[in-house]
This record gives C-alpha cells, sequence and structure tokens, in this order.
C-alpha cells in the first residue's frame, strides 16, 4: 500500500535540494568567478549589512577578496551579484555603460531613492537630466555665484559654533551644509528647511540597513523619512508652480534649482514628469548635504590626529592671505575663485580624506548581456557592484592604505574626474555632477577653518564603517577664534 504522506514529503524534500542546488550553482554559459550565494532567497545580505567599527576595507568585502580574489559572486536582497575590487573591471564597468551594462540598483534601494530616480535612468533622459543638473551647478555657477553662498554659510556657522562651549561636528556640519543645500535648491530659509532636516536625518540613519519594513527597524525608520520629506518637497513644488503661475510663464523670480525644474514640468510638451522633478530633488539634496558633512567631518578628525598635515595646510592658507594682502586682490577676506583654485595642498587633503571614507560603498549596474572578463563569465542581467573601497585600500595601488598622506596625491590630476585608481565621486558618464559643488564646499570650509580658528578635541570620535558609511561618530570639539 503506498504512503502517499511519506512519498509526498520526499517530493517535497527533493524539490527543496534541488532549489537549493540550483540556487547555489546558477545557470552560466561559461565560468562564474568564485564566491558564495549564501542562504536561498536572502543570500549573504546579513553579512554584507553588518558594521565594522575599523578604519579597514569591512570583513564581508575582506574575508572574500581574501578567499576568493578581486572579483567573486554573491548574492544580496535577493540578487545575484558580481563584486569587483578589480580597477580593470571596474573601469570597464563604467566606460560600457550602454553597451554591456547599465545603472541599476537592487529593488529595496530603489524604493529609498525613488523609481523615478537618477539613477534609474538611461540614454537620452539621464543626459537630459545630467545637463539640467549642470546648468545650475556647473563650474561657470560655482564662480559666479556659488563661491559667495558657501563662504557666507561656513562664516555663519564657524563664528556661532565658536561662541558654544561644545560642538558634535557630525550634526553641526550636517546642519550648515544642508541648509546651504536647501537653500541653493529649493530657496528655503533655515527655519522652513528645519523640518525638512529632521526627515532627511531620519533617512539617513537607515539607509544601508537590511530592508526588512517593520515598524521599529531601520529600515523602517528611513523609509518614513523619505515618506516625510516628499511631502514637504510635494508642498514647495507646489507652492513654486502657483508663484510661477501668477507670476507668468518663464519667469525665474527666486535663482534657484527649482526654477528649473518648475521651468522644465510646466513647458507645453514636459520631458520631465512631477514624479521624477520630486525623485531629482530628493536626491540632489541627499546627495549634496550626506556625503559632503561626513567628509568635512572626518577631515577636521584626520587633521586633529596628524598635526604636520594640518601645519602644511595652515601655511598654504596663510600664504593666500599674505599674498592678498600684499597684491590688494580682494576686499577683506573674500575669496576670489583664482585663490580657490591655487589652493593646491588642499585639493591632496580632500582627495585622501575622501579616498579613505567610505561614502560609496559600492556602485551598482547590470550587464546587458554576457559579459567575458579573464576567463569568467558575468551573466546577462546579474548585478556587479564596484567597490571603490577595496581599491582605495588596496596596498598595491595605495602603500600603508590607512595612513592618512594627502602628498600621496601629489601631481595626480587625473583624480578631477575619476580614474581607474580613484573613484571617490564614481566614473564614467555617471561621475558625480556635484563632485565640484562638494570640493568647493570643503576647501572654503578648510580655510577659514585653518585661518581664523583653532580647536581642540573634546572626545569621541570613534570611526564607525558600515556598508555605506564612516564617520567620527560623537566627535566633540571646542572651537574658538585666533587672537
Amino acid at each position: 500500500m503506498i504512503d502517499y504522506a511519506a512519498a509526498a514529503l520526499t517530493a517535497a524534500a527533493l524539490l527543496l535540494l534541488y532549489a537549493v542546488h540550483r540556487w547555489r550553482n546558477p545557470r552560466c554559459n561559461g565560468r562564474l568567478p568564485p564566491g558564495s550565494m549564501g542562504f536561498p532567497l536572502v543570500g549573504e545580505t546579513f553579512q554584507f549589512f553588518s558594521p565594522d567599527a575599523s578604519f579597514d576595507i569591512p570583513p564581508f568585502i575582506r574575508q572574500r577578496l581574501a578567499w576568493y580574489g578581486p572579483i567573486f559572486k554573491t548574492s544580496l536582497v535577493g540578487h545575484p551579484v558580481v563584486v569587483s575590487a578589480d580597477e580593470e573591471l571596474n573601469h570597464m564597468v563604467f566606460q560600457q555603460e550602454g553597451e554591456l551594462f547599465q545603472s541599476w540598483y537592487p529593488d529595496s534601494f530603489v524604493e529609498i531613492l525613488g523609481r523615478d530616480n537618477v539613477g534609474e535612468q538611461q540614454g537620452t533622459m539621464f543626459k537630459y537630466l545630467k545637463n539640467m543638473v549642470l546648468r545650475f551647478f556647473g563650474p561657470e555657477s560655482l564662480r559666479e555665484s556659488i563661491l559667495r553662498d558657501v563662504e557666507h554659510a561656513v562664516c555663519s556657522s564657524l563664528c556661532t559654533w565658536s561662541t558654544l562651549p561644545a560642538v558634535e561636528l557630525k550634526e553641526a556640519v550636517s546642519t550648515m551644509v544642508f541648509e546651504l543645500s536647501a537653500n541653493k535648491l529649493l530657496g528655503l530659509e533655515p527655519s522652513r528647511s528645519k523640518v525638512l532636516r529632521k526627515s532627511f536625518f531620519d533617512f539617513v540613519r537607515g539607509l544601508i540597513s537590511f530592508p526588512l519594513y517593520l515598524p521599529g527597524t531601520a529600515y523602517y525608520a528611513c523609509m518614513q523619512g523619505r515618506m516625510s520629506a516628499m511631502e514637504v518637497l510635494r508642498q514647495v513644488l507646489e507652492e513654486r508652480k502657483q508663484s510661477a503661475q501668477a507670476l507668468g510663464g518663464g519667469a525665474r523670480p527666486h535663482g534657484d534649482f527649482l526654477d528649473y525644474v518648475v521651468q522644465e514640468i510646466t513647458k507645453e510638451k514636459p520631458v520631465l514628469t512631477e514624479g521624477m522633478a520630486l525623485d531629482l530633488m530628493f536626491l540632489l539634496l541627499f546627495a549634496s548635504f550626506h556625503t559632503t558633512s561626513l567628509a568635512l567631518t572626518l577631515a577636521v578628525k584626520l587633521l586633529s590626529d596628524h598635526p604636520h598635515v594640518l601645519d602644511e595646510l595652515t601655511v598654504e592658507h596663510e600664504t593666500i592671505l599674505n599674498q592678498r594682502q600684499a597684491g590688494n586682490e580682494s576686499d577683506g577676506d573674500t575669496v576670489t575663485w583664482k585663490e580657490y583654485k591655487s589652493m593646491t595642498f588642499t585639493s591632496q587633503v580632500i582627495s585622501e580624506t575622501v579616498r579613505l571614507a567610505n561614502i560609496a560603498p559600492g556602485i551598482f549596474r547590470k550587464t546587458l548581456k554576457d559579459v567575458q572578463f579573464r576567463g569568467y563569465t558575468i551573466p546577462a542581467g546579474w548585478g556587479v557592484m564596484v567597490c571603490p573601497l577595496a581599491v582605495h585600500l588596496n596596498p598595491e595601488i595605495y602603500p600603508d592604505p590607512v595612513t592618512f598622506n594627502p602628498s600621496r596625491f601629489k601631481d595626480k590630476m587625473e583624480i578631477n574626474r575619476g580614474s581607474r585608481n580613484f573613484m571617490a565621486f564614481g566614473g564614467g558618464i555617471r561621475f558625480c555632477v556635484g563632485a565640484d559643488f562638494s570640493k568647493l564646499q570643503m576647501a572654503i570650509f578648510l580655510h577659514f577653518l585653518v585661518t581664523k580658528y583653532r580647536w581642540i578635541q573634546l572626545g569621541g570620535g570613534k570611526i564607525v564603517r558600515t556598508p555605506g558609511l564612516e564617520f567620527p561618530d560623537g566627535y566633540h570639539i571646542q572651537i574658538r577664534q585666533k587672537n
């Protein structure tokens, strides 16, 4: 007599074993890179999101580089992914976008950044959005107007901080940069940007977290922060549209990026939808304040820990002041564009800071067809995660890689647009359009900090590294004007 229950259990067990086998051994028209796909569905996601209180490559990447080499396969949040710490493959990924690769992020990241965010746009639409942003944040705008706004924000903030008993630097710098960004993008005054800032801070705290949407989880807090921020952005956009209608078509009375946005979405045949506009403004706000504030905080911490670098930086900026006074080239303390472009060692300090910082933990792409590389096949439809940090901390490329040594960037001018060995701002056609804006803010901040102020560390500053963030946690300083 047949035992149907036993037969059913046996069949289910065999199906489960087959499913596990297929998961661990994906189909491929060639040889896959080495690695592990982890457990079915979750893959190695938990290991990827594990934090690490060290200044080195996160354990997830570091261990697998030791086990498998610079190219390995894994599975993250349900997607098969090849992780690359190989500078030649990374370069290929950036240069072959549209041919072999396209921009792609896992679904959980897309939910966080928005379905219509610029990272999801391809081809002509991406170029349109990129050019739109560059119209406002390109070199001409930086030189003619944004430089003065950055200078005002920096001087005002430093003056305020110097009257306080102590400053938690990451929070203070984040507030300064966010208010500047909100003003240039949306025309918001500090009083109104406060609500939006809180939403973004909630968003950032859970940005790189396991995608479990349940109350109490970091991912839930992140998504709630996004929803709150998007609601404010919708209100601001609607108000500006009504204002533009009242003033007549083509009016740009505010001189901010939102003017460009309204001008585009109110055309007779608009290319830009409101959904795309909102996701674009959300992403620009996030990128412009988050990356710069982390890098600036880390820069101050590193300068405090390396007084010889601080001394050399101070000499460069005091030389600028002396030359200004001798030549009477500008009024008062105003920095000229020529002076900014002359800050050679400052540029090296910024490059070394963002090299060490883990601001962009992974840059994702997806293969459009089977890709052959050094005997491996990356199947069509697989994700590829370029890992800048693994390259930036490779001792064969950067000797003694965890040491803060800005002079290593002396005479390396190719870093201005990225290279095989320097990807702090991405690479290829998607090189960060806000890179020049970010570097300008850092340079002006450091100029006034080292020439007008002195500071002491009061405690904190523990480096915390996760797959997406690295920052001095709870870093308190006391800042005072120089005599």
